[in-house]
């Protein structure tokens, strides 16, 4: 799309302002290369317009795209010209707690996002032994309750089949409230506290969390609304 104009915000809109796009550049700034995992993190975009999103991007100069070794398909990886956006889109994320957080909905709680999330969140190194598994139990979903993570040194893995592997620490919980521990809008001690969350495992693990979940980066931003009560 092009916009005609010399402004640099317009040049730049016609790279980065289509549909899906900076979603897109979200996830592989935040670790995504393979099409699968990309598609993990933006499950409502269809896989053809995810082709003709990293085709775009690629030719644009965002990405780089590589052969995996010894396999079909290939891999994408952030250019310096893409990982410069990493700050822009941390800015848009502000923004977005700012002002539009209270555009929430039910259908915004995204249970494979969400566990996409906390896969890259767990911090294994904090958690006791060569391997940890967390299970979670939605209250809230019908098909697919019962979710694992297996957080292992060297790489860290969501299951929505039993792995067989004995279970460190069960969440009960439902998407929603998950998914406020993680953005940092409820503490998992209040959550325990108000029955929106029951944790079962060694207290060693249960009564501290956030020291082996990291929560996102946006974690504490409090809506406009709340700033502009306070003043």
């Amino acid at each position: 799309m092009a916009y005609n104009q010399f402004c640099p915000v317009a040049k730049a809109m016609e790279i980065l302002g289509e549909r899906w796009t900076l979603l897109l550049i979200r996830e592989v700034l935040m670790g995504a290369t393979r099409f699968n995992e990309l598609q993990r993190g933006l499950s409502n975009m269809s896989p053809t317009l995810l082709t003709k999103r990293l085709v775009q991007l690629e030719q644009e100069g965002l990405l780089v795209r590589k052969k995996i070794p010894g396999q079909k398909g290939y891999e994408y990886f952030p250019t310096e010209m893409c990982r410069e956006l990493f700050p822009v889109l941390e800015q848009v994320g502000i923004w977005g707690m700012h002002w539009a957080r209270h555009k929430m909905t039910e259908d915004d709680y995204d249970l494979e996002l969400l566990m996409v999330h906390l896969e890259r969140s767990i911090q294994a190194d904090k958690l006791p032994g060569k391997e940890s598994v967390l299970r979670f139990n939605f209250t809230d979903v019908k098909d697919y309750p019962n979710w694992w993570i297996v957080a292992a040194e060297d790489s860290t893995d969501v299951c929505v089949v039993d792995p067989g592997k004995e279970v460190d620490v069960y969440f009960n919980v439902s998407v929603k409230v998950m998914c406020q521990l993680w953005m940092g809008e409820i503490s998992y001690k209040q959550a325990i506290a108000e029955g929106k969350l029951n944790l079962l495992g060694p207290k060693a693990l249960t009564r501290d969390v956030e020291n082996w979940i990291r929560p996102s980066i946006f974690a504490g931003i409090q809506p406009a609304s709340q700033i502009l009560h306070s003043h």
